[in-house]
């Protein structure tokens, strides 16, 4: 039976002197904290502290990369127990799993198979290769650990390393699990951050709802320009206060900005709830939204991250059947230099601004994000992320944006997950990564081992503390 184990000098350079270089700086980052300041993991895991059930609902359901590439083979998502309004307490678990296990071999070469491998011996401790034979042995033992105190979710937290982690919630949220970990007593560092997709996307089917919602929250006037506004602002302040929010989150079409004027802000929201927009409306006011967002992080002092580019939830008939988050979003071509020139004309300049680039846009990397960052005050490069959040996108990021942003325009790391045991194993994959790219540039003798090792740890920890504000 093929044994399991983690290579000491995976993911270095093949060459054995660079590879030596890799390994020094590596020993430099490796056990640092783990910052996490976003992602999706769930805040009721934490203020519960109750154990995990097993592995299918810990390491199968919530990955949408492990469903996707399942799916695309031809397996049901049904056969994985998944359905809107399915009895979770009816569905066999175990034959769910056995079913991962046995096409366990689609994942070679994948970061999954990287990131799951690190989990099963790491956290689990195997050392036999997951497979359809010994799909009931690594059910059974993931089942028999996670009964145990050392598994539970804030026991993990503490195993991990973790220093900060943040899970990312809609503007109506109520934030109560967060207010419970607050009030527990426990002294770990769980932050929310403020998605207001929910009140600023008008192609959301619940938009005109949820406005009316956010009204009742805020007491503000949401049908007029100004008391939408003064609602956005006071939800952002409930998320800083409730929460301890630090950053905000906007995962729009596109980076599109615009800056109209509030006569014109008034009307396009008009259009938007009495039914008459047209076409383009929907896209303006995400666009006149992204500058709003800006300026009111001048104001309160909150970083901004806008992930732009996915078409989420391509696949309708999945959306239906098993609702979002189910591996169907797919990467558009993203234009960055003129979508964002109307933000960047009012607070570009602006060093008191963080707002964080992302995208599934590789070939924005050295053409428009690079540029942009290296001028810009207010802008910074976030990590690969999605489809580039893998070993071979994390080197290509670096290659194509250092020689224009340099490091310091960039934000170290940040693993962007629901998968909470993979949080260790992604952090580890980056950290790999970025020394083994230190040591070409050592090696070549474009950097001296001493600043590669200081660039190892700004990378691993210093630059997402400072950008994040945490």
């Amino acid at each position: 039976m093929p044994s399991l184990s983690l290579q000491a000098d995976r993911l270095f350079p093949s060459d054995s002197k660079t590879r030596d270089l890799a390994r020094r700086l590596f020993e430099r980052v490796e056990r640092l904290p783990i910052l996490s300041p976003h992602g999706h993991t769930d805040a009721a895991w934490f203020a519960q502290d109750t154990p995990f059930e097993d592995a299918t609902s810990l390491l199968l359901w919530p990955d949408h990369y492990v469903l996707r590439l399942l799916y695309s083979q031809g397996v049901s998502l049904e056969s994985l127990g998944m359905g809107r309004g399915r009895d979770l307490a009816t569905v066999d678990r175990r034959a769910a799993w056995r079913i991962f296990a046995g096409l366990y071999h689609l994942f070679r070469g994948t970061p999954s198979r990287l990131w799951l491998d690190y989990v099963f011996v790491e956290v689990f401790g195997f050392d036999r290769r997951l497979s359809a034979e010994t799909a009931d042995f690594y059910y059974d033992k993931i089942e028999q650990d996670l009964a145990q105190p050392a598994f539970r979710p804030r026991a993990l937290y503490d195993r991990f390393g973790i220093e900060v982690l943040a899970t990312t919630e809609g503007a109506l949220d109520d934030l109560s699990h967060h207010q419970a970990l607050r009030a527990s007593g426990w002294d770990r560092r769980i932050i929310t951050t403020f998605r207001p997709d929910d009140v600023t996307d008008p192609d959301r089917p619940d938009f005109k709802a949820n406005l009316e919602r956010l009204s009742g929250l805020t007491g503000e006037n949401t049908n007029l320009w100004a008391g939408y506004l003064a609602a956005v602002w006071t939800r952002r302040a409930f998320f800083r206060e409730s929460g301890g929010a630090k950053a905000t989150d906007h995962g729009h079409p596109t980076p599109r900005t615009a800056d109209l004027p509030a006569s014109d802000c008034q009307a396009l929201l008009d259009r938007l709830l009495s039914g008459r927009a047209g076409t383009e409306d929907a896209e303006l006011f995400r666009a006149q939204m992204l500058t709003e967002l800006a300026l009111m992080s001048c104001e309160d002092g909150m970083v901004m991250q806008i992930h732009p580019g996915s078409w989420r939830n391509h696949n309708p008939q999945l959306l239906e059947r098993f609702g979002r988050d189910k591996g169907a979003d797919m990467p558009m071509r993203t234009e960055y230099t003129g979508a964002l020139k109307p933000m960047l004309d009012k607070v570009g300049n602006r060093p008191d601004l963080t707002v964080i680039l992302f995208t599934l846009d590789e070939s924005t990397y050295s053409r428009e994000l690079a540029p942009l960052a290296g001028h810009y005050p207010c802008l910074r490069l976030g990590p690969s992320w999605w489809f580039h959040d893998s070993a071979e996108g994390m080197m290509r990021f670096r290659r194509q944006t250092t020689e224009t942003a340099g490091f310091y325009n960039t934000v170290g790391f940040n693993d962007d997950t629901r998968a909470f045991l993979s949080i260790p194993a992604r952090h580890d994959v980056a950290r790999r990564i970025d020394c083994a790219y230190l040591a070409e540039l050592v090696a070549t003798h474009r950097l001296d081992e001493d600043e590669a090792a200081e660039v190892a740890v700004d990378l691993a920890y210093n630059l997402p503390k400072a950008a994040y504000r945490l």
